[in-house]
């Protein structure tokens, strides 16, 4: 029996692609590396580092692993200004009447999210105190496919894997949610992973797929 729902946040519950295109697209620049919307698809639920791993794929240049960690904290300071520019109007209205639904079946909802900046993107979009739980990449040693951000949210919960719903949009979300041993729905390419549970046409058909 499913007794909670765990929600990816990027490309789920709000879309900040844009935000995270824009300034890799800079810092790709700043340093003469290629970067377009298809390598920017690879880095969809991926770790800050290891996205930085693949764009620097490109680049005859070695860095150390001190100017990689200075690259990236480049990347997320225009990244976090460009959050600025978010507000309530980028939660959708089918989403948040999605979600209180799912509140109204009593169900425990939460977010597994590989980014640092999940609070600050919830508080944006006016949800910051809705969810019961919060794991990211502030609490995570491991991004996915590992399944750490999952489970530390089903524990913050108080619930087994096998009683949670991982919602995700990148198929890399739903390889961890296999391997972690949950329930999985996915939007979106996600959809069309061979083990996804449930595969969504609309975030509103979570309703359904929690009614059965």
């Amino acid at each position: 029996m499913i007794k909670a729902v765990i929600f990816d946040l990027d490309g789920v519950i709000c879309f900040t692609d844009q935000y995270h295109y824009k300034a890799w697209k800079e810092l790709a620049d700043s340093i003469g590396v290629y970067f377009d919307e298809e390598i920017n698809n690879r880095l969809r639920g991926v770790s800050r580092m290891a996205s930085l791993e693949i764009i620097l794929e490109r680049s005859p240049k070695k860095y150390t692993e001190q100017e990689k960690e200075e690259l990236a904290a480049k990347k997320n300071e225009r990244y976090v200004e460009f959050l600025d520019e978010m507000g309530p109007k980028d939660l959708s209205g089918e989403v948040q009447d999605t979600l209180h639904v799912l509140r109204e079946k009593g169900l425990k909802l939460a977010i597994g999210s590989s980014s640092k900046n999940t609070k600050k993107i919830l508080e944006k979009i006016g949800l910051k105190e809705f969810f019961d739980a919060v794991s990211d990449g502030t609490n995570i040693t491991r991004s996915k496919p590992d399944p750490e951000v999952f489970i530390k949210a089903a524990e913050m919960l108080g619930v087994k894997p096998e009683e949670a719903l991982v919602v995700e949009d990148a198929k890399a979300g739903i390889d961890a949610a296999c391997k972690g041993g949950f329930v999985s729905a996915g939007l979106g390419e996600a959809a069309e992973h061979p083990a996804v549970d449930h595969p969504l046409s609309s975030f509103a058909g979570l309703v359904d797929v929690l009614s059965v």
